[in-house]
């Protein structure tokens, strides 16, 4: 079942010549999709468009058939939860409370936090690594703590899409790999994912489906298998590129790696 799809949406900052591009995009329940291209390729700004944050110049979106302009933000909210490259500025508050900041979509003004809402925020703590962490303060956590707290409250909002913007830029491989191994138990449990990535190697770990992105235009679409060869990555990233295939246990495939590497 699809739950959101954009149809021919173009953007442009003021005057500007369009950063997205008449672009074509669905993601359905079950999948882990990864965008991948380079700086300035318009990736951010399409999840901005596919969140609802921004409205394309031209084009449609719709979450669950319905025009996502539609939706009141805490209605949208229940649907998409969305994770932002970083915060830009810190609130005074523990590591729960901001994590239970994803409850809002569920909460009355007058309606205080009850059991669900403290199953939702526990289980978002355990799942982003942060148990331990719930009491202390935001601004004394690490920048790759933090931006496992963001992926904490939007996984406490318990929605059906999550849109990802660079989420392990700050992070350690360890907990690179157990951000991802979250967000994609989501299509798992038949939710959704769209992670904005330069991680082409993730990408392969974790992906159901890769967009390919270059300058605002959607290059390619498929499987690990059908993007991650160099005849598609060289027009988009150049040729200092190393492929190579990988089994590792528990997978009924070998994945396709690519490094940087000068040639």
């Amino acid at each position: 079942m699809v739950i959101l799809e954009a149809s021919g949406v173009s953007f442009s900052y003021a005057e500007s010549q369009d950063v997205v591009s008449g672009v074509d995009f669905s993601v359905a329940a079950g999948e882990v999709v990864c965008v991948l291209g380079p700086n300035g390729a318009g990736k951010s700004t399409l999840l901005r468009i596919l969140g609802g944050l921004i409205a394309p110049r031209v084009g449609s979106v719709e979450l669950s058939g319905k025009p996502v302009k539609r939706y009141t933000a805490k209605a949208r909210a229940q649907e998409i939860a969305l994770v932002p490259q970083a915060l830009f500025s810190l609130p005074d508050l523990s590591v729960r409370d901001f994590v239970s900041q994803g409850r809002y979509a569920y909460r009355t003004l007058f309606r205080p936090e009850d059991e669900a809402d403290r199953e939702a925020v526990e289980r978002a703590l355990g799942e982003a690594d942060l148990l331990g962490l719930g009491p202390r303060a935001l601004d004394s956590l690490s920048g790759g703590q933090r931006q496992r707290a963001l992926v904490a409250r939007a996984l406490a909002q318990e929605p059906r899409l999550v849109l990802v913007d660079e989420p392990t830029n700050s992070l350690d491989p360890r907990h690179q790999i157990q951000v991802f191994r979250v967000i994609a138990g989501l299509g798992c449990a038949g939710r959704a994912a769209v992670i904005v990535t330069h991680d082409l190697n993730l990408a392969s770990q974790f992906a159901s489906r890769i967009v390919l992105m270059d300058e605002g235009c959607i290059v390619a679409n498929g499987s690990v298998h059908e993007v991650l060869r160099p005849e598609v990555l060289h027009p988009v990233y150049g040729d200092d590129l190393a492929f190579g295939q990988m089994r590792v246990d528990g997978w009924d495939e070998d994945r396709p790696f690519v490094l940087p590497w000068q040639q």
